[in-house]
């Protein structure tokens, strides 16, 4: 896959986290109730789940977004992603009615929702196998393709 596709993907997912999680942050109560809809999280921990998810969907879509780490933080959304999509299928198949929780929105959880998130777990497994193995703060791979071009020239 070409590095600019890879890199389309990783600043677009990484932007589309971000954006989830700063959806959540001004309602984490509503966000909380709907984890709890889904069934699957004990009631006790369902708080704890839902400020894990925004957190982590913070740090995972920075970390696609600036490039630092940028392979990590993709296979954190793919495992998110992963289960994100085997928890809406869930309850779909169960006949359970609820909102998806996605974007801090009152979108409906549907089987178009699953095809996005299933959409969105290819580009984040493509960046994963794509993306430089990072861990530096002086490596900026947000700019490897204009400097690779300018290279070339």
């Amino acid at each position: 896959m070409s590095a600019r596709i890879v890199l389309a993907c990783r600043v677009v997912l990484g932007a589309l986290f971000i954006w989830a999680a700063i959806a959540k942050l001004p309602d984490m109560a509503a966000f909380a109730q709907d984890v709890a809809n889904y069934r699957v999280v004990p009631a006790a921990l369902v708080p704890f789940v839902a400020a894990a998810v925004v957190g982590i969907e913070l740090l995972a879509g920075i970390a696609l977004v600036s490039g630092w780490n940028s392979r990590a933080g993709a296979v954190v959304i793919a495992a998110l992603l992963a289960v994100f999509t085997g928890f809406i299928a869930q309850a779909l198949l169960r006949g359970i009615d609820l909102r998806c929780g996605c974007f801090g929105g009152d979108e409906p959880a549907s089987w178009w929702t699953v095809l996005r998130d299933l959409a969105m777990l290819a580009a984040a497994l493509a960046v994963a196998r794509g993306a430089p193995e990072t861990g530096g703060a002086t490596h900026v791979p947000f700019f490897e393709p204009v400097r690779r071009s300018k290279e070339k020239n």
